[in-house]
C-alpha cells in the first residue's frame, strides 16, 4: 500500500485566462490517494499550483457543489467523454487525465462554462409548472403508480449539460438548437398531471425554430446521461405530439 501512495497523478488541462483569451495547455502532477476522483485532483493543485515544469501558476478554476453527482456543477469533457468529475474516479481512467471544458457553452475561465443557454432554452419550453393564483385550489390531482413510474426517470435530470455536448446539432455558441435536456424537461412537464395544463403551450414552444425539428437522432444524448435518462423516449413522444397537434391546425 506505501507503494501506491508514492504514485503521482498525471493531469493534463486545457486553460483559458479570461473569456477572450486563447486556450493553452498546462500540465500537473499530484500525488495518488486510493479513492480519489478528479475532483480531488484539481483540489490538490489548488492547494499547491505548480506545474510540471516546476513553475508557480494560477489555481486552475472549476465548478463543484454537492461531490455526489446530484447537482451537475462539475461537468467538463475528461478523456474525450463529457461527464461529472466527482463522479470520475483515478483507477477507472487512462493517464495523463486530460480535461477539457464543455466546448458548447461560453469559456469563462478554464474548466468554467457558462451554461446560461440552457436555461434560457428551459424557460422558452416553460419547463415547470404554473403554481401563480392555485395556492386556494386544494390539493392537486393524484397521479397513479404507472404514472409516476415514466414520470420518475424523467425528473432525474441535474441540467449538467452532458447531453448538450454530446449532440451533434447543439452549439449555443453558433446554433439555435435548444438541445436534448430541453426537450425532455418539455416532455416531463407534459407527462405531469398538474403540467399538461399548459402541454400546447410548451409543444407550440418546441415547434418554433430551434425547436424539434432540428433533432438529428444521433442518439449521444442518452449514451453519455450520467442519470440514464430516456432522453431519445422523450424527443420521440414530443415528435408524435407536435405532429397531432400540427395535423390539428391543418384539419382542425
Amino acid at each position: 500500500m506505501a507503494d501506491i501512495d508514492k504514485r503521482k497523478v498525471h493531469l493534463k488541462i486545457l486553460r483559458q485566462d479570461t473569456p477572450a483569451a486563447r486556450p493553452y495547455w498546462d500540465e500537473f502532477e499530484v500525488d495518488y490517494s486510493p479513492g480519489m476522483n478528479v475532483i480531488s485532483c484539481l483540489m490538490a493543485i489548488q492547494r499547491n499550483p505548480v506545474n510540471r515544469k516546476g513553475e508557480r501558476v494560477r489555481p486552475v478554476v472549476w465548478e463543484c457543489n454537492c461531490l455526489e453527482e446530484v447537482c451537475g456543477a462539475c461537468s467538463m469533457v475528461i478523456n474525450g467523454t463529457p461527464r461529472q468529475a466527482c463522479s470520475c474516479l483515478v483507477d477507472k481512467v487512462t493517464q495523463p487525465i486530460e480535461l477539457r471544458p464543455l466546448s458548447k457553452f461560453p469559456v469563462l475561465r478554464d474548466l468554467m462554462v457558462d451554461r446560461q443557454a440552457m436555461f434560457d432554452a428551459f424557460k422558452k419550453v416553460k419547463a415547470w409548472v404554473e403554481i401563480d393564483g392555485t395556492h386556494d385550489l386544494g390539493p392537486g390531482p393524484q397521479m397513479p403508480q404507472h404514472e409516476q413510474e415514466k414520470l420518475y426517470p424523467l425528473t432525474r435530470c441535474m441540467v449538467c449539460g452532458c447531453c448538450m455536448e454530446a449532440c451533434p446539432q447543439y452549439d449555443s455558441l453558433r446554433k439555435p438548437f435548444i438541445g436534448p435536456a430541453t426537450l425532455n424537461q418539455a416532455h416531463r412537464f407534459n407527462v405531469d398531471r398538474t403540467g399538461k395544463m399548459t402541454k400546447e403551450e410548451r409543444l407550440r414552444a418546441v415547434m418554433e425554430r430551434g425547436g424539434i425539428q432540428d433533432c438529428g437522432n444521433a442518439q449521444n444524448c442518452v449514451r453519455v446521461c450520467p442519470k440514464q435518462i430516456p432522453i431519445t423516449d422523450s424527443i420521440a413522444e414530443l415528435g408524435r405530439e407536435t405532429s397531432r397537434l400540427l395535423l390539428k391546425d391543418i384539419f382542425g
